[in-house]
């Protein structure tokens, strides 16, 4: 289960979320399937600032549907070369929600020499930009830190018959 952090003056409050979902900052997403804990293979370099002053507009509920929308959304894409959706694969590394609904997406590929890298992108944009209530969607190719199979679901896994 990932958690939640609520900061104020004085305190961090910790609540349970959906898996895969974390808030940095109050009202963005931060999502990737079984993200590695720093130091390990993988891990983001550096973690996102935290704005401790910005109040979310979105109410933790909504923001909770929205994430579940998107990531539907996300499974409707496939790398062609896999049977398996790229957010199972874990080629998404960040879903970023602003209060505005705009969507940021980092994602990346499982090679950097893929066919289909220059047209991946807008295959995502195109599915988060069908979610209801959505913003503008940006969607960035990053090879950092860089794509390999443990990044996958079990889903993934089981569907790849890797086990």
């Amino acid at each position: 289960m990932v958690e939640k952090t609520q900061r104020s003056e004085d305190s961090e409050v910790q609540t349970e979320m959906s898996p895969g979902l974390t808030q940095s900052v109050p009202g963005h997403i931060q999502s990737a399937v079984e993200t590695p804990d720093a130091g390990e293979p993988g891990a983001s370099p550096t973690p996102a600032a935290v704005d401790e002053g910005a109040p979310s507009a979105i109410p933790p509920d909504e923001l909770e549907r929205l994430h579940g929308d998107l990531v539907s959304a996300l499974k409707t894409v496939f790398d062609p070369e896999i049977p398996v959706d790229i957010y199972e694969l874990g080629l998404i590394y960040k879903i970023d929600v602003d209060d505005d609904r705009n969507i940021g997406i980092e994602m990346t590929l499982t090679a950097p020499g893929c066919p289909v890298a220059g047209e991946m992108p807008g295959w995502v944009e195109n599915a988060v930009a069908s979610v209801p209530g959505v913003g503008q969607v940006d969607v960035k190719l990053v090879f950092e830190p860089p794509w390999d199979m443990s990044r996958m679901s079990d889903e993934a896994r089981l569907a790849l018959n890797m086990f």
